[in-house]
């Protein structure tokens, strides 16, 4: 039987005095209050209750029962009042991971709103450009470009697509030409992303046609940030996702190359451990960057193409 009944019973009977009224108490029937009871008696080898044909004492084994069962089902509520408590009002620290890009564009501008919402939680954002395993890291919450788990205890949310695009300075390109054609790449100098797929070949398509193309770089680099960096002054043409490179291309630093041809979308997603019993700090975490990306409209942006 459940040993936690059992003592609440005890504790219920000792106070009122009844056995039938702490049976009510709990929802239980008389005749399975009296075997929770019984039971207890029985495992303990000791009588915790005498009756008589008008009321029910504590023997003094049963007085000194009732003292420390008391104090156990009042460190029990207290402890299930601090869990309920987190859940609603979020609290401790909170382990993000992504890649230093995503960090510093979509996670770094967002946490001083995050963490006025929510003054009870610290956050530590591990950047990595490689995935980490989440449960082996302690990590909450990661933010992926792939669409599948390996593990299937990871919840994954959508957040957004975005097309891969690639761009160039506008010094870059006065000064070595703008490509016009796939075959007009051979004669430039490309900043490769070492972390990508197929970081030497580029497969564009365009109205059902697909073309590889291959890439030797003048630079490489596992760190979209080292090769965004480095197109801004002139080095090359990058190719890297258009939620990094988004804002560069409306405020004009940087120009699409050959944005009529499309290489493979990325897919961003939320990935965390199991759906139930969520924290209150990564569900708050992981619905507030959710309606942040709906809000910016980012799918819209960052899968059109720009009219250059």
């Amino acid at each position: 039987m459940d040993r936690w009944t059992e003592m609440a019973l005890f504790v219920q009977v000792a106070e009122t005095g009844s056995l039938s009224r702490a049976a009510e108490e709990l929802g239980l029937s008389n005749a399975a209050a009296s075997r929770h009871l019984s039971a207890l008696e029985e495992r303990l080898g000791a009588r915790l209750v005498e009756r008589n044909t008008r009321r029910l004492f504590l023997t003094e084994p049963g007085q000194e029962f009732l003292r420390r069962s008391k104090g156990i089902l009042a460190d029990l509520h207290e402890a299930e009042s601090a869990v309920n408590a987190s859940t609603l009002n979020p609290t401790g620290t909170l382990r993000v991971t992504a890649s230093l890009s995503f960090s510093m564009s979509h996670i770094a501008p967002l946490l001083p709103e995050y963490t006025r919402r929510y003054p009870n939680v610290r956050v530590h954002v591990e950047t990595a450009n490689r995935y980490l395993d989440l449960i082996d890291n302690n990590i909450d919450v990661a933010i992926r470009t792939r669409e599948t788990e390996p593990d299937s205890n990871i919840t994954i949310r959508r957040l957004a697509e975005t097309r891969r695009i690639l761009a160039a300075s506008p010094g870059y390109l006065s000064r070595a030409g703008t490509p016009r054609t796939l075959d007009d790449l051979a004669k430039h100098a490309m900043l490769i992303y070492t972390y990508s797929n197929h970081p030497h070949e580029l497969r564009f398509t365009r109205d059902g046609d697909t073309v590889s193309v291959p890439a030797t770089g003048v630079l490489e680099s596992n760190d979209g940030q080292v090769l965004r960096s480095a197109a801004l002054e002139g080095l090359g043409i990058l190719v890297q996702p258009t939620y990094i490179l988004y804002e560069d291309i409306v405020a004009g630093r940087l120009v699409p190359v050959l944005d009529a041809w499309d290489l493979p979308r990325l897919v961003i997603n939320l990935a965390y451990p199991s759906r139930k019993h969520l924290s209150a700090k990564t569900r708050t975490f992981i619905d507030f960057l959710a309606e942040h990306f709906d809000r910016m409209e980012y799918e819209r942006k960052w899968t059109t193409r720009f009219n250059y």
